[in-house]
């Protein structure tokens, strides 16, 4: 007997939670990348009023998108329990694309206009990659044992999601530990607050008023953030990723492994959403990043934008399809209105930053509880190279705030005092695929398919021999040494396969080790 068919709800009370965490994940990123175009000299009219707005509308953009995706599948599969895939502008690219393109075409040329127009064309090209890529996006996700899409995903969450926000709810413990208390009783210990309030809203407002009743808050700060606020709005230009193109010429090479460490990181997220429960189209979902990627750089944004991790923890979290529309309707306020200094002169960082360390803990954990128990070592050996690229990045902003690096330093001068910083730049360069690829070579090892771990080497050896992973910069040979190393163990496992298949040199194997 066929099941009635249920009313589809946009909103429910449980997205309340979703939406305070990933507003406030997308928050944080938009100061950051205020701060990062601030600190290399991009005038504040030109981040403020022309590329905050620009962001803004294109995580609008991809929220609309991905919440009609949510709701078709809602109403396909009769349920109200599909959760939306969260977005945002994608954290990885605002440090490269600052760094690498607006920085340096800044410091050349002395126009910020044509450093904001390079970083255009740059962002403009890698929204095609990413367009590209959803081609083969649904062949890869079946090829990519799903331990090593899982396992990188969980380095990322626990290095990049949960560290940073754990150390600052630790730093203000009288509000981060009260506000992290009340989020691990309620979505992990089932306890429900009074009149069914969303456990993070409690949290929120109990640490604000904490806050503001302890003197954290500064009330003088608050009445100057009203001075922020005006309304800029977005402008289409295709002149701008035009005139681009000349100036970032020389750095569009370095779009193409970007493209594909986006593309990586949204099969990586389809495939944990399909953990969780809900199965989104893996061609459609590519499309949607690349396209508001594309119409980003076309508004003025050069920051792509990407499907985030944290689906299976919002929807442990109780949120549903509203939660990523409302997102993407308040990020829109704020950039277009400048509210951003307001709100984070209301509440508290660390009342919020608890929902961080949580999604972190429930990503983590997805990727031992969805893959057998024998592939447990290709999830752990995924997370570290996120480790190695988490180390030596605060390293880099350490240095960098002392206006200095590890290269004036001294590589060998850090090595001997214990830090290896070489290794986590060779490590960690390119993680998400890094990860991917020996979580993919030790699955196929615990499953003793030497051939498929072959295969998947020699993609290492060609990854590597032009620098899409293990390197900074990309280029012809750029890992030619790399890529000898990864050739040569391809030809021992191919032996190793050769070997088992004619028992040959008295190799035996146990399975059950």
């Amino acid at each position: 007997m066929l099941n009635p068919k249920k009313a589809i709800k946009i909103w429910q009370r449980t997205d309340i939670d979703g939406f305070f965490g990933l507003f406030t994940n997308n928050l944080t990123n938009l100061l950051v990348m205020a701060g990062l175009l601030m600190a290399i000299g991009i005038p504040a009219d030109i981040t403020f009023g022309k590329i905050l707005p620009a962001v803004g509308l294109s995580i609008f953009a991809s929220s609309i998108i991905y919440s009609v995706m949510a709701y078709k599948l809602a109403v396909k599969e009769n349920r109200n329990t599909v959760t939306s895939l969260p977005s945002g502008s994608s954290v990885t690219h605002m440090f490269l694309i600052v760094y690498l393109i607006m920085g340096p075409v800044y410091q050349k040329t002395g126009d910020p206009y044509l450093a904001w127009y390079a970083s255009l064309a740059w962002g403009f090209i890698e929204g095609v990659i990413e367009l590209l890529g959803s081609i083969f996006g649904e062949k890869l996700r079946k090829i990519i044992p799903r331990a090593a899409m899982l396992g990188s995903l969980a380095g990322a969450s626990i290095t990049f999601i949960a560290m940073t926000p754990a150390m600052q709810t630790f730093d203000v413990p009288y509000v981060g530990l009260i506000s992290l208390v009340i989020i691990l009783l309620g979505w992990f210990g089932r306890v429900s607050f009074p009149f069914k309030i969303p456990v993070g809203f409690v949290a929120i407002v109990i640490g604000t008023v904490i806050g503001w009743s302890t003197g954290l808050m500064d009330f003088q700060l608050l009445v100057e953030s009203f001075d922020s606020i005006s309304i800029s709005l977005p402008s289409f230009s295709v002149y701008r990723i035009a005139t681009g193109f000349s100036e970032a010429a020389p750095f569009l090479i370095s779009a193409i492994p970007l493209g594909i460490y986006n593309m990586f990181e949204t099969i990586d997220n389809i495939e944990s959403a399909e953990a969780a429960g809900d199965n989104y189209n893996t061609f459609h979902t590519m499309i949607a990043d690349g396209s508001t990627s594309i119409l980003a750089s076309l508004f003025g944004s050069p920051f792509p934008t990407a499907v985030f991790i944290g689906h299976p923890g919002w929807k442990e979290a109780g949120a549903r399809i509203g939660y990523t529309l409302a997102t993407g309707v308040g990020i829109l306020a704020i950039t277009w209105l400048g509210l951003i200094s307001l709100l984070l002169n209301v509440i508290p960082i660390q009342a919020i930053l608890p929902i961080l360390v949580y999604v972190g803990l429930v990503i983590g954990s997805q990727a031992f509880q969805e893959v057998e128990k024998k592939y447990a070592p290709a999830v752990v050996i995924a997370i570290i190279p996120w480790l190695a690229d988490w180390g030596r990045t605060l390293i880099d902003n350490s240095l960098a705030s002392l206006n200095t690096n590890a290269a004036d330093i001294g590589i060998n001068i850090l090595s001997e005092a214990g830090v290896e910083y070489s290794g986590m730049v060779v490590l960690g360069s390119g993680a998400i695929i890094v990860g991917m690829l020996w979580s993919a070579i030790l699955s196929f090892i615990i499953d003793n398919d030497f051939f498929k771990a072959s295969i998947v080497a020699i993609f290492g050896a060609a990854f590597s021999f032009f620098g899409v992973i293990h390197s900074q910069t990309v280029g012809f040979n750029v890992g030619g040494e790399l890529a000898l190393s990864y050739t040569l163990v391809a030809l021992i496992i191919v032996i190793m396969n050769y070997l088992k298949k004619y028992n040959n040199g008295g190799i035996t194997y146990d399975k059950k080790l």
